[in-house]
């Protein structure tokens, strides 16, 4: 992926240099990058909010309001990618990655497989 804003779920305050979380719908923080042609153009970082209201859907709607159009998950559950997928937000698996600068670079090289319904993995966890 060389265009386009992606998600890390991310613990703490975030940012680039930051460690991924490895639950994505209880992580801390999600760390915006904006990518043109491959390089870094933003770095932001939004604060996750309480299942309470929406349940696990909640990180998704906080992300296709951010206009995000990729996220880096360890894994999740078909309720949650599905959201993802309604919304236009593509998802790509990485679990060998615990800091978020090699997970991104790691998206951007194409090492990354973009789940699909049939690849959930994490079961109940997200």
């Amino acid at each position: 992926m060389k265009n386009g804003r992606v998600a890390i779920p991310s613990v703490g305050t975030g940012g680039l240099d930051g460690q991924r979380s490895a639950h994505f719908g209880h992580c801390d923080v999600f760390t915006i990058i904006d990518l043109k042609d491959g390089e870094i153009t933003g770095v932001s970082v939004i604060p996750n909010q309480e299942h309470s209201n929406g349940g696990c859907l909640v990180p998704v709607n906080i992300l296709a309001s951010n206009k995000v159009t990729a996220l880096i998950a360890g894994g999740m559950g078909r309720r949650p990618l599905m959201g993802f997928m309604d919304a236009g937000i593509d998802i790509y698996y990485d679990s060998d990655h615990t800091d978020n600068r090699s997970a991104l670079n790691e998206l951007v090289a194409g090492n990354l497989e973009k789940m699909t319904e049939n690849m959930t993995c994490g079961g109940g966890h997200h």
